[in-house]
């Protein structure tokens, strides 16, 4: 049995109104940006959408996903480069910093054979405070109203040093 095929309007048509032209806006700079978008579906979120660099079959290609989890969109930003954009972490408002300290520490800071061997973790500071967070739960935020520019801020900096290195 073949694997259903899904496209963008049917990730679409599990996201809330308010969110739709967020969804778009990302899909749109991404695909003109030559990424690939694939639409799946998975036990652990469901239906979700990921982005893609192309050429690159490791998950280190990918840049975002975006998925939704009891109703709530979230975008989980691959956000390998972060060292290279401190301003735009540093404008970052209080509730997605919240949502930063909230994610798991990094095991592989505490003790190096306690994570995956790829791991990199993520080590950065943010208004002086640092973090050391897990690379695949830093940067997985709520997408609401207030954060949206914030968060497309912090899409267009990390795709930009992808283009860049």
């Amino acid at each position: 049995m073949s694997k259903a095929k899904y496209q963008l309007e049917d990730f679409l048509a599990i996201v809330d109104n308010g969110h739709r032209g967020f969804v778009a806006t990302i899909h749109d700079m991404l695909v003109q940006e030559g990424y690939k978008c694939k639409v799946q579906s998975t036990k652990s979120y469901g239906l979700h959408i990921s982005y893609s660099q192309p050429k690159i079959k490791v998950v280190k290609g990918i840049i975002v996903y975006l998925l939704v989890r009891d109703g709530t969109l979230l975008i989980r930003i691959n956000a390998d480069h972060h060292g290279s954009y401190p301003d735009v972490l540093d404008a970052l408002p209080k509730r997605i910093v919240n949502q930063i300290d909230k994610a798991e520490d990094c095991k592989k800071f505490i003790d190096p054979s306690k994570c995956w061997t790829g791991c990199m973790g993520y080590e950065f500071h943010i208004r002086g405070t640092q973090y050391q967070k897990c690379c695949i739960t830093c940067f997985e935020l709520a997408v609401e109203a207030e954060s949206m520019p914030h968060l497309l801020a912090l899409m267009k900096s990390e795709s930009e040093e992808r283009r860049a290195g």
